[in-house]
């Protein structure tokens, strides 16, 4: 079945390695195809930035996102620069601490930054957070796949706290964080 993912927040948020480990656990530990994309403007650092997944059974002929039907948004401006046209039948994952409006598609209000920072003390790992929601909410991949792209990604010494973001995320879509 065929997934088109698209991430946005601002520059420094991760949402580019959101979509590299997304994608890199669905090739490598989920058999399925990917294509990644990205776009970044040269404000980067605070600044909109998106990336997109393509993930299917099937071989992808054209690397574009062109019809997201996934959407996993991190900042205000994200959500209105990349989510705001979202279609009906579409799913989004917004931060709910940062993103303030709401679509008219299915979502999850999901707190990641304030609980990356409160739970685990670190908000670097937000991005993370929302991997482990998208995954527990959306079935995308398994989460066996994702454990095993994030512990493929991030640097060397930050696995443990990676993976508890990872699982953090999967407990709050459990405790029913999300859909309106």
């Amino acid at each position: 079945m065929r997934h088109e993912v698209r991430f946005s927040g601002f520059g420094g948020q991760g949402i580019i390695l959101s979509a590299v480990i997304l994608g890199r656990a669905a090739v490598l530990y989920d058999n399925k195809n990917a294509v990644q994309t990205q776009v970044y403007g040269p404000e980067a650092r605070g600044g909109a930035s998106m990336s997109a997944v393509i993930i299917d059974d099937e071989d992808i002929l054209f690397p574009k996102v062109i019809n997201p039907n996934i959407f996993v948004i991190m900042s205000q401006e994200g959500f209105l620069k990349y989510g705001a046209g979202a279609p009906g039948n579409a799913v989004m994952l917004l931060d709910s601490g940062l993103v303030h409006d709401r679509p008219s598609c299915r979502y999850y209000e999901i707190p990641a930054s304030r609980e990356a920072k409160d739970r685990l003390g670190k908000i670097i790992v937000a991005n993370i957070v929302m991997l482990g929601s998208l995954v527990a909410a959306t079935g995308i991949i398994t989460k066996e796949a994702l454990e095993a792209g994030i512990l493929s990604s991030v640097p060397k010494g930050t696995e443990d706290l990676n993976i508890r973001a990872m699982k953090l995320g999967f407990d709050l879509i459990m405790e029913g964080k999300g859909e309106p």
